[in-house]
């Protein structure tokens, strides 16, 4: 039990430590728990497929059903498809981009701007589903939440005059995916990368009289403005009728087919 207390408090002193020092602890619990979220539904889907499948129909972004279960907006940037390639490819981009951006932004401000990107990924394929009236329309995943990182690291790099161009050639490589890979949802990744533009540009270029504030200050006015506007714009696209529908309507798990 000792040596046990004992770890315990070193690993405290180190996050501590790391905390203060201005580590990436943010971009390691968001690693850490997209990682365990992983792991939980591959578990379910061998030992229990019901359980597995009401995780996933509760939990990924449904455009039809977000207005009536709104924790999918939040769920599903730590859900992945139960293939490895899913979660590591997100999680490597997340560990390459995200000690920069958290080191320049700090803990707080980082984890608001990537969780305000993921609910502009969100937006992003509500859109589509107005435009398509596929309200049945379904994802999950981190990568909306990277893409609004991408918007981020953009504008950062053109601010302080470095080459953007590798920058500029990445992000068009990944928006062209769904040409060469299906089932991808391009529809978040413009939606968070929308949303990471504007809101950079709000923290570096926004309202004249918040520019002298400090950072954390801008992140949480255009951080609270921009979540308003984001549920506000869910709502309005989503027809009323589907909201009394699917809040009077006992909810179906349909059977996930891998």
């Amino acid at each position: 039990m000792t040596n046990e207390s004992d770890d315990i408090l070193r690993w405290f002193r180190k996050f501590k430590y790391q905390w203060r020092a201005g580590g990436a602890v943010v971009t390691w619990v968001i690693v850490a728990a997209c990682v365990a979220v992983w792991l939980l539904e591959v578990l379910l889907k061998y030992t229990s497929p019901m359980h597995f499948n009401s995780l996933i129909f509760n939990g990924s972004f449904t455009s039809g059903l977000a207005v009536v279960k709104p924790w999918m907006w939040l769920t599903s940037m730590f859900m992945h498809d139960p293939n490895v390639l899913h979660v590591l490819g997100n999680m490597l981009t997340l560990i390459i981009i995200g000690p920069y951006l958290e080191g320049l932004l700090g803990h707080w401000c980082f984890l608001a701007v990537y969780l305000i990107c993921g609910l502009g990924a969100s937006d992003g394929q509500m859109v589509y589903s107005y435009f398509t009236n596929d309200w049945n329309m379904s994802s999950y995943g981190a990568s909306g939440a990277l893409f609004g990182l991408f918007g981020v690291v953009l504008l950062v790099f053109r601010r302080t005059h470095e080459d953007i161009r590798g920058m500029v050639v990445w992000i068009v490589l990944d928006l062209a995916m769904p040409l060469f890979v299906p089932h991808v949802a391009w529809q978040a990744h413009v939606g968070g990368f929308i949303t990471g533009l504007v809101l950079t540009w709000l923290l570096l270029d926004g309202i004249p009289a918040l520019r002298r504030r400090p950072l954390w200050v801008r992140t949480l006015v255009y951080g609270a403005i921009l979540v308003v506007l984001l549920v506000a714009l869910a709502v309005v696209l989503t027809p009323q009728w589907l909201i009394r529908f699917e809040l009077r309507t006992p909810q179906v798990v349909p059977t996930y087919v891998p």
